[in-house]
């Protein structure tokens, strides 16, 4: 039986929409068991009655974004994201998920569940959309680390297209390096010395990718500093809600001729909102670490949570984890 541990205070809408999101999940995974960590009165009055293969573990504090990270989760130690990683850290769960502060659910997945042997440092790596496939294409690193090294993205690259291969279903994932220029030689000594170890490699290297192709489609994993991903990610994030609401807000106030037209292309309109719904792909995965961690977006509702139970679930099966304890182990 898998144990998935669940913060179940972190974001805005919680404990209502992680709780929701647990007990859809639980109906479909059969073998999964859950525990809540969170205001223990608010969260069975949720759960109710349904509460086979449910923990519920009562904790008395709660991590805000406002908080520093290392220093919110050194002073509140009965906080439900800290209590949850110890569970995980201790062997009592397989995996953390939480909807809380970015910063905060990285320092726990460092300091408290440790890192893998052999991979020097983590990164974050979301699922994002592509406009020719449903599949999407992984980014890592989007914010782990604001310095890197080329030995870190060569094993960013590892660990992703091992990701996009095993949970996403990609044969021999294509690998590119976010890049100011497709050839060889354009970046930074950083970007420069990256782009040889990935050549080098036994990764389907397809070379370097500019900003402005990521949405293209052209490769299944893309690996970046984390700075860079950082600013690239939200700009994507940002981007893509803002020409969704300009839509939006034109089709519905510009006149009846419009809204007319706006009804004769309601299904095309869904199918492109469809595209760029980030939710189906699950959370961002921080790899690196001795379990699987995932944070996804603190506006999250129950139907994003539950895709990412979803993620989760896959990751436990498809022993993520133990595949990166041995590969680094021996080879670095």
């Amino acid at each position: 039986m898998r144990t998935i541990a669940v913060d179940a205070m972190g974001g805005e809408n919680a404990p209502k929409a992680i709780v929701q999101a647990v007990l859809q999940a639980k109906a479909e995974l059969t073998d999964t068991k859950f525990i809540l960590f969170g205001d223990q009165k608010k969260i069975r009055k949720l759960v109710g009655s349904d509460q086979d293969r449910i923990e519920i573990v009562a904790t008395s504090e709660i991590i805000n974004d406002e908080d520093e990270p290392v220093k919110a989760i050194r002073t509140k130690k009965d906080s439900s994201l800290v209590v949850a990683a110890q569970f995980v850290k201790q062997g009592k769960a397989d995996a953390l998920l939480s909807l809380g502060n970015t910063g905060s659910i990285l320092a726990c997945g460092i300091f408290i569940i440790g890192r893998i042997k052999g991979i020097a440092r983590p990164g974050f790596m979301p699922t994002l959309p592509v406009k020719n496939s449903d599949d999407g294409f992984n980014m890592i690193d989007v914010g782990a680390n604001a310095k890197s090294k080329p030995e870190y993205l060569l094993t960013w690259a590892k660990m992703a297209s091992y990701y996009a291969e095993k949970v996403r279903g990609v044969k021999n994932p294509r690998v590119a390096l976010l890049n100011n220029g497709s050839e060889s030689d354009k970046g930074d000594d950083l970007h420069q010395s990256a782009y040889q170890l990935l050549l080098d490699s036994d990764l389907n290297f397809v070379g370097n990718i500019e900003g402005n192709e990521l949405l293209e489609g052209k490769a299944d994993v893309v690996a970046t500093d984390g700075f860079t991903g950082n600013a690239v990610l939200k700009n994507i994030e940002g981007t893509s809600s803002v020409l969704i609401h300009l839509l939006k807000d034109k089709l519905l106030n510009s006149g009846f001729m419009v809204k007319i037209g706006a009804l004769l292309i309601k299904k095309a309109l869904k199918g492109l909102v469809s595209k760029f719904d980030v939710d189906k792909y699950g959370g961002a995965v921080l790899l690196g670490v001795d379990a699987p961690v995932v944070k996804t977006h603190g506006r999250s509702d129950q139907r994003a949570v539950y895709f990412t139970i979803k993620q989760i679930d896959k990751i436990l099966k498809e022993n993520i984890i133990g595949e990166f304890r041995s590969e680094f182990a021996v080879k670095n």
